[in-house]
């Protein structure tokens, strides 16, 4: 049985291979992640037949970032695919902008607090304001809370503080940078495993590498699966 709490990452080069490993997984995971680097290797259409001929949720990680009339076109176009979830930077008039497109539909606009795959010297480099990176992440979902969103992207170790915002009520945490005891973090800087992201209060765990690298990503898969289940 799937739990739709896991979301796979197809993190893979193209479609192809994607839908090969979505055959590896069979029932076993309901929810699909499809990223930027699957756009130009027939991500849309793949979110398309996932949907239409195998009933899987799909989440697209666009991250998407511009001028409110542009987010807002953008969105509005997305928003035709049936898609459950759709991710847009956490600035407010980036949000504001998403959720005019994507008024009328039940796709749910996810803001990016802070990429998992930053610490505070990539910060620093970036000449984001100073302060612990923790804080800036629970003050960034605050405030795209507050402009409409639907939930949030953060790391797990983030997600207790979130939750506990009064704006969180309600809505969703999405937590990518998790990766099962044992496994390499790759170039994930703030991890935590499956059960302790859950714990903390994630809705949706997001886990790629660690399934679709992995030998038997079936069994992969339902490792997760099975320390979601005993929580």
């Amino acid at each position: 049985m799937s739990d739709d709490r896991l979301i796979v990452a197809l993190d893979v080069p193209n479609a192809i291979q994607a839908l090969a490993l979505t055959e590896k997984l069979g029932d076993s995971v309901s929810f699909y992640k499809i990223g930027l680097g699957m756009l130009t290797g027939g991500g849309l259409g793949l979110a398309h037949e996932l949907i239409a001929e195998q009933g899987k949720r799909i989440f697209l990680d666009m991250k998407l970032f511009d001028i409110s009339a542009t987010v807002e076109a953008a969105v509005r176009g997305l928003a035709q695919f049936d898609l459950d979830f759709l991710t847009v930077h956490g600035d407010p008039h980036v949000v504001r902008a998403a959720k005019e497109g994507a008024a009328g539909k039940d796709m749910k606009i996810l803001a990016v607090t802070i990429l998992t795959s930053l610490d505070r010297a990539d910060l620093d480099d970036g000449l984001i304001k100073p302060g612990d990176l923790a804080e800036l992440v629970v003050e960034r979902a605050a405030r795209a809370l507050e402009a409409g969103a639907d939930g949030v992207i953060a790391s797990p170790q983030e997600a207790a503080a979130i939750r506990a915002l009064p704006q969180a009520e309600g809505r969703l945490i999405v937590t990518p940078g998790v990766r099962p005891a044992g496994s390499a973090s790759g170039d994930q800087k703030r991890v935590a495993t499956p059960g302790s992201a859950i714990a903390a209060g994630a809705d949706h765990i997001v886990v790629g590498r660690p399934v679709w690298q992995a030998q038997n990503p079936r069994e992969a898969a339902q490792a997760i699966l099975s320390e979601l289940a005993a929580l």
